[in-house]
């Protein structure tokens, strides 16, 4: 399986789009990083073409962003 992922940033109230194959993993990096993420939302894709095609969607700044952020606005840390 293959994963697109958001986090957020409480620090700098900023978000980060991703895709990978261990999203355990990948988390535990992220947090290695920067302590102050947290995963608040994730796909998961059978095809890795179906997962970088949504991941790219996310990080151009269009609709598929502001939608998804509408979608989840309960789940954004405030």
């Amino acid at each position: 399986m293959y994963y697109v992922y958001c986090i957020q940033n409480f620090r700098r109230e900023d978000f980060y789009y991703g895709y990978t194959e261990d999203l355990i993993r990948r988390m535990k990096e992220h947090k290695s990083e920067d302590r102050a993420c947290e995963l608040i939302y994730y796909e998961a894709y059978r095809s890795k073409q179906d997962a970088t095609k949504r991941e790219k969607k996310l990080k151009d700044y269009g609709q598929s962003r502001t939608h998804l952020k509408n979608r989840i606005s309960n789940s954004i840390l405030k």
